[in-house]
């Protein structure tokens, strides 16, 4: 592979060779580390370690909406007062579960576990970079989301528990700390928190962009991208666009709740008593939010896409379908993401014509995502598939992408939103589309590139049992939901049983729960997979998977610097797979085209060639005659 060798990008080799050697101590190697992987790696495990607390949220919530009856007192020692004296759980602490299940897993789990893992880790691997644009900015958008977390976590042991406003925390509740107890220290905390989560992702999505655009090694055009690199860089840019919304949004609701002033506030009665602040609207809050909160959907599902997009091709050992048309489609739904967010404010009396604009742009962001849909299964139509782990939750986010994108038609259409808002059906919809697909994108990138993250392979069985439970968990979950919320079933609420309409859901909604709790247990086979592997996994092979991008050219434990000697110049885009006339069912990146058996096989130029040739000749010919 020496002659494939280029030089290195903005270093010397040596200089690099010193760098990855010198002697470092445990502290700078693995806890304030400056390189990329281990970062990475750090971002992974607080990402899980944030699922788990979420899965048990919402493990709890739905003991309260499955059954109802039951007393809950054996967790008590757990919860302490949030169980009430008769057993059952608190009302307003159900309202904060809520809030900070949602919260936890769309910013903590869906955009920084997944964003924070595989940008760091697969970035400077499968451009040619020796690491980050600036490894201390990154060692810094780490800490920032560790300190984010600290923040999010003490919140749950206030005397008046965490937030209580929903994940969205639409004031005048979440503006007011006497409205109830959850908008008090609580709330001071979620906004901290995630006022540094937003420094964390901005830090991060610079670092991103600004790596993938000036640190690609030679060769590396931004047509032989791989699709993964293409969909980690436009959830940079959409979240170095978007974010900043949302911090300017907490930042007034700060001053809202501390400063006296009346961004959000006006006419408001508590308690029989009128407050002072005039002026101000609940609607520009929600302005704010979704302007971050609609593109937050796809900086959460981008990333999986991606990493899709290089599993599906790499196991069907096929090109991936339409590569130029999969970039095309990545762009139109980044752009489309920022002009179609008043499309969840349907129900807040604006203009009826400006709601039928955001109803066509929703309903036009449904062509680039069906056009994704088209060219997985065109790749996946005649493959020889390789049915891995990391292969099968890939096909499940296609699955999901699908069944969750079809409701998110009837949900664009203001005609049918305005009935269905708030009901279970939308908890159904974003859920399988976001949250499903995005997770099962997390969970298929880490059994891919696991091997390469820790030198080890991950069990394949227990991957498979991990994968059909979850599968038809999550269908037999939100499938239901669908069912009950076009019945007007609402969300949000603590208890159903008081109204007669919904009585005949109670099976129904027991079957839910059932069902959530299933998936929930399921996901302990993943973690003992997970970490049983990193210590005791077989010894993996140097590209167990035979894949063409670069970070399988790396050694099996690759040091700060990633290549020991020069970087790999890259020749060619990464999915030639079962190239005719090759000699292998697949070519890296690396390998000139001199060099396979394409160079017996005509190429595009020389037929060009052969066609102005025989052009010539046949005018040649006519003049003679």
């Amino acid at each position: 592979m020496d002659q494939h060798i280029a030089e290195t990008t903005g270093y010397h080799d040596e200089q690099w060779h010193a760098h990855g050697h010198h002697k470092e101590s445990f502290v700078t190697k693995y806890i304030f580390s400056q390189d990329h992987k281990v970062i990475a790696k750090q971002f992974l495990i607080t990402g899980i370690f944030w699922a788990i607390v979420g899965g048990i949220l919402s493990s709890i919530f739905r003991l309260q909406l499955g059954f109802p009856d039951m007393s809950l007192e054996w967790l008590r020692p757990i919860l302490g007062g949030w169980i009430t004296d008769t057993g059952k759980l608190d009302p307003e602490f159900y309202l904060a579960l809520v809030t900070m299940h949602g919260t936890i897993m769309v910013f903590f789990v869906l955009t920084a576990g997944l964003s924070g893992t595989f940008a760091n880790f697969l970035i400077p691997l499968q451009i040619g970079a020796r690491d980050m644009a600036s490894g201390f900015l990154n060692m810094l958008s780490y800490w920032f989301f560790f300190a984010s977390s600290v923040v999010m976590l003490c919140s749950f042991f206030l005397k008046t528990g965490p937030a209580s406003g929903g994940w969205v925390v639409y004031p005048p509740l979440s503006a007011l700390p006497q409205a109830i107890q959850g908008s008090q220290g609580g709330m001071t905390l979620w906004l901290i928190a995630m006022a540094l989560f937003i420094i964390s992702s901005l830090l991060g999505g610079i670092n991103y962009i600004t790596t993938i655009i000036n640190l690609r090694t030679r060769g590396m055009t931004f047509t032989r991208l791989p699709l993964t690199i293409w969909a980690l860089f436009l959830t940079a840019v959409i979240g170095v666009l978007s974010f900043p919304v949302l911090f300017s949004a907490a930042l007034l609701l700060i001053f809202d709740r501390s400063f006296g002033t009346s961004f959000y506030l006006s006419d408001i009665y508590i308690g029989g008593e009128a407050l002072t602040n005039q002026g101000g609207s609940a609607i520009l809050f929600q302005h704010l939010f979704w302007f971050l909160g609609h593109p937050e959907v796809y900086i959460v599902m981008l990333p999986g896409l991606g990493i899709t997009s290089e599993i599906i091709a790499t196991n069907s050992r096929k090109p991936i379908f339409g590569y130029r048309a999969m970039i095309g489609s990545l762009l139109g739904i980044a752009i489309l993401s920022f002009v179609v967010w008043a499309h969840h404010m349907f129900v807040t009396g604006m203009n009826p014509f400006l709601g039928s604009i955001f109803m066509i742009l929703t309903l036009i962001i449904a062509v680039p995502s069906a056009v994704k849909v088209f060219n997985y299964l065109a790749t996946l139509w005649k493959g020889n598939i390789r049915f891995t782990p990391g292969m099968l939750f890939s096909i499940g986010l296609v699955s999901f992408f699908i069944s969750g994108g079809l409701t998110g038609i009837f949900l664009g259409n203001a005609a049918i939103d305005i009935p269905l808002h708030d009901t279970y059906f939308v908890v159904a919809h974003f859920h399988l589309v976001m949250a499903a697909a995005s997770f099962f994108g997390m969970l298929a990138g880490v059994y891919h590139w696991f091997p390469k993250m820790f030198g080890r392979m991950m069990d394949a069985k227990l991957g498979y049992i991990h994968f059909w439970l979850t599968f038809i968990g999550v269908y037999l979950v939100f499938f239901p939901m669908h069912y009950i919320g076009i019945a007007g079933f609402p969300r949000r609420y603590y208890s159903w049983t008081n109204f007669d309409v919904f009585n005949s859901f109670t099976d129904l909604n027991t079957f839910v729960s059932v069902a959530a709790l299933a998936v929930m247990a399921a996901q302990f086979i993943f973690l003992f997979n997970f970490f049983y592997s990193i210590f005791r996994g077989r010894i993996a092979p140097a590209n167990p998977w035979r894949s063409n991008t670069l970070e399988w050219t790396t050694p099996l434990h690759p040091g700060h610097g990633n290549w020991p000697g020069a970087i790999p110049t890259v020749y060619r885009w990464p999915y030639d797979y079962s190239k005719p006339g090759a000699e292998e069912d697949f070519i890296p990146q690396y390998v000139p085209f001199s060099e396979t058996m394409e160079s017996n096989l005509p190429h595009e130029n020389d037929l060009i060639a052969l066609e102005k040739e025989e052009e010539s000749i046949v005018i040649d010919e006519s003049k003679s005659h």
